[in-house]
């Protein structure tokens, strides 16, 4: 039950509350109990000097004095204090994503896989820097990285897709990330051509379903030379 602050600038003024960050992360999240996150029901100016909040200002920044209501609106459109330990598994659960990612995608120059201490052994070495970028975006730019260490490449499958042309906004960012080509037809249809890695075509496809509710048309492309 780590406690933390959580926090937030309103009305020119600062608010600040003790909450258990779990608990605080699945409010955050649409989910969660405000009872079990906040840890005692004060709304402060400054924890660390104990300046407790007045309700007037209570009153004109959230329009309530009801401490639970106040947290719960400081968690969700606030930011809530991550601990080191909590940002450092975030970080290492990142990692492993990533390269569960290239276990799944790439292969040695005779068509092998990797294993994941082999891989693990090539990022120590180029020291690559892991940010909070999706998965699939890092992936593409450590791989290029590691070529630099190992023979390695991402088996990918070249598609033509058609997304009709009430989706293509909705769905320009799924593409964005595996896109070689683009056209606009006539019909305000956008015809693209992908370069995918087979291990991530099942969660794109399903991505593209959902919002454009099956109305997707694709078609297998052979790889270029």
């Amino acid at each position: 039950m780590p406690k933390v602050v959580a926090r937030i600038k309103l009305k020119g003024k600062h608010f600040e509350t003790h909450v258990d960050l779990d608990e605080a992360l699945k409010i955050k999240a649409g989910k969660g109990d405000i009872v079990s996150a906040l840890l005692t029901p004060s709304i402060y100016y400054d924890i660390n000097k104990g300046t407790h909040a007045s309700n007037a200002d209570l009153l004109e920044a959230f329009g309530t004095e009801d401490a639970y209501e106040i947290a719960k609106k400081i968690i969700v459109s606030g930011e809530v204090q991550k601990t080191q330990e909590f940002r450092d598994a975030e970080k290492e659960a990142r990692i492993k994503q990533i390269i569960n990612l290239i276990i799944k995608n790439a292969v040695d120059q005779h068509g092998r896989p990797y294993t994941e201490e082999r891989i693990r052994r090539a990022v120590d070495e180029i020291h690559f820097n892991f940010d909070t970028r999706s998965a699939e975006q890092q992936m593409t730019d450590l791989v290029n990285k590691l070529k630099e260490v190992i023979p390695i490449k991402i088996e990918t499958k070249r598609v033509e897709i058609i997304i009709p042309a009430s989706f293509t906004g909705q769905v320009y960012g799924v593409l964005k990330d595996y896109k070689e080509s683009e056209e606009w037809l006539s019909n305000g249809d956008l015809k693209t051509v992908i370069n995918i890695p087979a291990g991530v075509q099942i969660d794109f496809y399903d991505k593209l379903n959902s919002i454009t509710h099956g109305a997707v048309q694709s078609k297998d492309l052979p790889q270029q030379e």
